[in-house]
């Protein structure tokens, strides 16, 4: 199933192609992304965000993976995605927002859109996400789309070098409100 557009009320999202590479790893070089997201190393290359592209339209074509990038007057402000290690798991659903676009309701408002995408699919059945613990928002963001705690335990982080206090939490199958 390849992954096309959504449109939401604020923002486009829609698959990211190589030509986005350079403006996506200008946004995930800054530490206040990479040291909030488990798979983000410091100093990314434009090369290395390449083959997360790549990787991710893979992903899309094996039904594992949709990525989109959240575009807010046709600049690239961040990303939202589902990826399952293998179609018969879960989808866990992952995102960042530039730190210019924070508090306005980006991450909530875009990862609606991704579960309810998801869900016209059959494909939201149950859900997974998490966050660091010293990042509340994050938290904050996944409870107001259902999202329940169900175990914390370290993560490691790539951005930050060590293993970081995890809250792991799990969605399963309700209408979005």
């Amino acid at each position: 199933m390849v992954t096309g557009e959504i449109r939401t009320q604020c923002f486009l999202l829609r698959p990211p192609a190589l030509a986005d590479a350079e403006r996506i790893t200008e946004l995930v070089r800054d530490p206040r992304i990479y040291e909030k997201v488990a798979r983000i190393p410091p100093g990314q290359s434009v090369e290395q965000t390449g083959k997360w592209i790549l990787n991710g339209q893979r992903g899309n074509e094996l039904g594992t993976d949709h990525v989109f990038l959240i575009v807010e007057t046709g600049e690239v402000i961040g990303t939202v995605g589902a990826h399952r290690p293998a179609t018969s798991e879960p989808f866990e659903i992952g995102y960042w927002i530039a730190p210019h676009a924070w508090g306005r309701g980006v991450a909530t408002e875009a990862a609606r859109a991704l579960i309810g995408w998801l869900d016209a699919r059959g494909q939201a059945g149950t859900l997974v996400s998490g966050h660091f613990a010293d990042n509340p928002a994050s938290g904050r963001v996944l409870e107001k789309l259902g999202f329940e705690v169900t175990e914390t335990g370290p993560v490691y982080c790539l951005g930050r070098g060590r293993e970081i206090d995890h809250v792991f939490m799990k969605r399963t199958g309700q209408a979005l409100v």
